[in-house]
């Protein structure tokens, strides 16, 4: 029984384990596959290179840095745009129509306007992907705040609670999925921005900056370690918060 289940945890692993030997086939084709496709094994020793020599974990950790203090921001300052959009007509009335006019310009076309008005810094970057984050948490928290059932806003009467006892008790309980959703959607967001606005703004460390110098020296196979290892990066954090947002909604299965 203990040999079934792993043998099922393990189903994951069978598609990348098939890609990674399709791509080293390829790669051993031809002179052209051999640069589009560089082999498993010339990427297995680039990767022990950037690690003998700190380049990886230096720029890994400046990306991901970016990327949590820039996530960390936008799910702040977005579930607070969302509640007040949400709980207040006057508020949705007057940002409303601008946060979605705003919105529907791509993130990365910010960029330019950006770095002309803070420069190509630290704070920039940051910036970009605190917008990234932003949008979907706004949205998500307001979506979730003002599909509250009715029923539950009427218990609140019912019990005579105040209006921050309403909040905390009833209204956020019943939004937190709808957060936590948001979070994970932010999350994507916030990697595709940050190595974006790294690429763009090539200064200091990072994997977007990099991936830039990797490709002025057409070492490909440095290319594709940057990115394994930013979906790596995307994939454990992902997984990380599912678990989280699994415990702590954990009552919504109880309830069921």
């Amino acid at each position: 029984m203990k040999q079934l289940t792993r043998l099922k945890a393990l189903r994951g692993l069978v598609l990348p384990v098939l890609l990674v030997v399709l791509w080293d086939t390829l790669s051993r084709q031809n002179a052209s596959l051999a640069y589009a496709l560089v082999p498993v094994r010339t990427i297995s020793d680039a990767f022990i290179e950037l690690l003998g020599n700190g380049e990886l974990l230096t720029n890994l950790l400046a990306s991901l840095a970016r990327t949590s203090t820039g996530l960390g921001l936008g799910i702040v300052f977005g579930v607070a745009f969302g509640v007040v959009m949400a709980l207040s007509k006057i508020a949705d009335r007057l940002i409303g129509p601008l946060f979605h006019s705003i919105r529907q310009v791509p993130m990365l076309g910010w960029i330019p306007l950006i770095a002309m008005w803070f420069g190509n810094g630290e704070v920039s970057k940051v910036l970009i992907v605190t917008l990234a984050a932003f949008y979907p948490m706004v949205l998500n928290t307001y979506e979730g705040f003002s599909g509250v059932d009715k029923r539950y806003r009427e218990v609140g009467h019912v019990l005579e609670l105040s209006r921050v006892q309403q909040f905390v008790h009833v209204l956020l309980p019943a939004a937190v999925p709808s957060i936590a959703n948001g979070v994970l959607h932010a999350l994507a967001f916030a990697w595709v921005t940050a190595v974006g606005s790294e690429l763009f703004l090539s200064s200091g460390a990072g994997l977007g900056n990099l991936m830039m110098n990797a490709e002025a020296g057409a070492r490909m196979e440095i290319i594709v370690v940057c990115v394994l290892c930013i979906g790596l990066c995307g994939y454990v954090m992902n997984l990380l918060f599912s678990r989280l947002s699994r415990h702590v909604l954990r009552w919504r299965n109880i309830r069921g």
